[in-house]
């Protein structure tokens, strides 16, 4: 299955991409979320389309995507997870995961507008593949740790560099502000992902290919993370995992790095999660 969400944000109703069609699926009655994670939703939900399958109505061309899960409890990164990243931003390679978190409310959907924050200069991209947790995990060992997941979605850890490295504290300052975590188009159940850990992502700024990669440079693959996380916390159903980026971030550009701007235009996708799209805006006061 492939999981969508639609309408006006914080109005959004669920639905699932079958054949590259949109339908909706609010006829359920449940948003997809924690509890929907947690009491088997993923199999409910199947059961509701192949017995309403003809009746499921069309959703419209012209409805904004949202973000392809709701809100989570916990939006988790993993920092600095592929080797070339790491020497691109002259970072050594870390023993064990760097983990850092980014507020929930910078979820988005995949194809709304980035928002450069106010007093912002280094506003910088970051094509990721993004984890769902599908039940409670804690002290989840490495064999077993796919079987705590849910599914996967294309995301973008949009990242304020400035904010981030030279203002001090914890690198979710940069990580966090409103649009930084468009997620989607649709999460993808596990039965539609092969191998995670052997996926093709990139990123293209105006057209320029910046990030071409693939999972298999993971220096800790999913099983690794969802085990070492589990660790340090309880990861609840629907919480999201998003597990680093390649090389070739704005950070990393020699001979010198450099930023969004307003007006400029970026695509990224991830083999079997489909592609976003966001353009660059300057911050404006409500």
């Amino acid at each position: 299955m492939k999981l969508i969400r639609y309408g006006q944000p914080g109005k959004e109703k669920t639905g699932v991409l079958i054949d590259d069609v949109r339908y909706d699926t609010s006829a359920f009655g449940e948003d997809y979320n924690e509890a929907f994670f947690e009491n088997n939703g993923l199999e409910r939900l199947q059961q509701f389309i192949n017995k309403n399958a003809s009746a499921l109505p069309k959703v419209d061309d012209n409805e904004r995507w949202g973000s392809c899960v709701a809100r989570p409890s916990k939006i988790i990164c993993i920092g600095l997870n592929y080797a070339l990243h790491a020497k691109e931003t002259n970072a050594p390679v870390p023993k064990e995961p760097v983990i850092f978190f980014k507020s929930t409310t910078a979820l988005c959907g995949p194809f709304d507008e980035v928002i450069i924050p106010k007093n912002s200069v280094k506003t910088d991209w970051e094509v990721e593949l993004a984890v769902v947790i599908g039940k409670k995990a804690s002290y989840v060992e490495e064999a077993e740790a796919l079987d705590y997941v849910a599914g996967y979605a294309l995301h973008n850890d949009y990242s304020e560099r400035e904010f981030q490295i030279e203002r001090g504290g914890q690198w979710v300052k940069g990580k966090s502000c409103d649009t930084f975590a468009p997620l989607g188009p649709f999460m993808a159940t596990t039965d539609e992902i092969e191998n995670p850990n052997n996926l093709k992502l990139w990123l293209k700024v105006n057209g320029t290919l910046m990030q071409d990669s693939t999972t298999s440079d993971f220096i800790f693959n999913i099983q690794q993370v969802i085990s070492h996380l589990s660790q340090f916390m309880t990861l609840l159903p629907g919480d999201v995992i998003s597990t680093g980026t390649p090389a070739g971030v704005g950070l990393g550009q020699k001979p010198e790095p450099w930023y969004l701007k307003p007006g400029d235009v970026v695509e990224l996708g991830i083999e079997g999660l489909g592609t976003s799209k966001q353009t660059a805006v300057v911050y404006q006061q409500a």
